[in-house]
């Protein structure tokens, strides 16, 4: 069988096609090739997937971190009381039968706590400091189930003693200079009237337990105290504000809300986790697809770079080819020797941009630090986010999509210029040889 008979009988991708990209690949400039446009196109396919895998894996965390620290700390949904009018003509909406509405909405299939609350924007003080928090009086035995509150990521003293003082966040003992075993002292201006006024109500109660939700405004705003306590604090003896509710799939938390009215009685009014935060996990889905799309386009921009170095190659190598071309081999094996070149470096560049993205995922936090160190602190403040740090979270299927994304551009846009060279004349590209 002739040379060139057996070059057609190999099948695609054979190891001399191969074994020609890579010398294509690693020559230099002076030999024809083009390295300098190699690495090039290698750093940056490298650098946009290592943003686009980094960028989701910062999404992902952002929105589970934001959602975990909702669920972890506040009510999926909130049950409370229309308006009604009482016989003295005042408007009232508390709950006089909260035990009962609270033991029915426990019945309800997928609902795993009901807590009545009494709940108060009251004054916070101790010695020379004040701040504004909301009192929350619950059970010591709801305050439990609260997952935010009775396995915080930090705490001090103990939460079996709440039945005997306040339970409050470490913003609140931050901003008041509170430790446990102080006393803090609450004042309501909806105090007593008197013919000299209305005297505001003033309680102090022991500091039990501190802890940290992880969610910056429950720390800096919320202190809880025993039901019995807020009833007589805020004069509602025998009643409640609220049920507060948990259920087991918070995520589909609307599918439980009419169960629950229908149990809580004609005058019940539901409002869910995501009523109060959906505005803004909206906000972000649409900043998540924007940013998704505006790297795409980078990738898109890296890959180009592919092209460029391609184009150079099937210029510089014309020769090559013409004698290629005339010992024998098809257009096809020319076709797969440059887009091997340009799918090579698409597929190394994707491969090494994934691991560094999935590296600065894992060691999120030190480099954060880092870099907080480096500008002197103030990088990330809480009180606008809600969250303490910048949470990174890798997904399989965000990894796929970046590489998928990634090997797909870089491959297309590597078939035109190897297309190009396959059907490169022979005889012209000898003419002037």
């Amino acid at each position: 069988m002739s040379f060139e008979n057996r070059i057609k009988s190999t099948p695609p991708f054979a190891a001399f096609e191969w074994m020609i990209a890579w010398r294509y690949i690693k020559a230099k400039r002076a030999e024809g090739g083009v390295s300098v446009m190699t690495w090039i196109s290698l750093i940056g396919v490298t650098l946009a997937v290592f943003a686009l895998v980094a960028t989701l894996a910062i999404r992902s965390g952002f929105r589970s971190e934001f959602v975990g620290t909702i669920l972890g700390s506040n009510a999926h949904i909130t049950v409370y009381q229309s308006l009604e009018i009482n016989e003295t003509g005042q408007t009232s909406r508390v709950i006089a039968d909260y035990e009962a509405m609270a033991e029915a909405i426990r019945g309800v299939q997928g609902v795993t706590r009901a807590a009545p609350l009494v709940r108060g924007q009251v004054m916070a003080n101790f010695a020379n400091a004040n701040a504004g928090v909301e009192v929350y009086g619950i059970a010591p035995a709801d305050l439990l189930t609260i997952p935010g509150v009775a396995q915080p990521e930090q705490s001090w003293g103990s939460i079996d003693d709440f039945a005997a003082g306040a339970a409050i966040g470490s913003g609140v003992a931050r901003e008041l200079g509170i430790t446990v075993g102080d006393k803090i002292k609450i004042i309501s201006p909806n105090g007593t009237r008197t013919a000299f006024g209305t005297s505001p109500r003033v309680s102090a109660y022991d500091v039990t337990y501190i802890f940290t939700a992880g969610r910056w405004d429950v720390d800096r705003t919320r202190v809880y105290i025993p039901i019995n306590e807020a009833q007589i604090f805020f004069d509602k003896d025998g009643v409640a504000d609220e049920i507060e509710v948990m259920v087991d799939d918070p995520d589909e938390v609307e599918r439980y809300v009419a169960p629950i009215l229908d149990v809580a009685g004609e005058r019940a009014l539901g409002w869910t986790w995501r009523d109060s935060s959906g505005a803004f996990l909206r906000a972000l889905t649409v900043e998540d697809n924007v940013m998704f799309i505006l790297l795409s386009i980078l990738v898109l921009i890296a890959s180009m770079n592919i092209i460029s170095g391609l184009i150079m190659l099937v210029k510089n190598k014309g020769r090559d080819v013409g004698i290629l071309r005339t010992m024998g081999l098809t257009e096809g094996s020319i076709l797969r020797v440059f887009f091997i070149c340009g799918a090579g470096i698409g597929t190394v560049g994707t491969l090494m941009g994934v691991l560094l993205g999935c590296l600065f995922a894992i060691y999120i936090d030190p480099i954060f630090s880092f870099v907080n160190y480096l500008s002197g602190g103030g990088v990330w403040d809480p009180s606008i986010r809600n969250i303490y740090h910048l949470p990174a979270e890798l997904h399989l299927v965000d990894i796929f999509k970046a590489t998928a994304l990634s090997l797909s551009l870089s491959w297309v846009v590597t078939y035109f210029p190897a297309r190009r060279a396959a059907r490169m004349n022979p005889v012209e590209a000898l003419r002037y040889e």
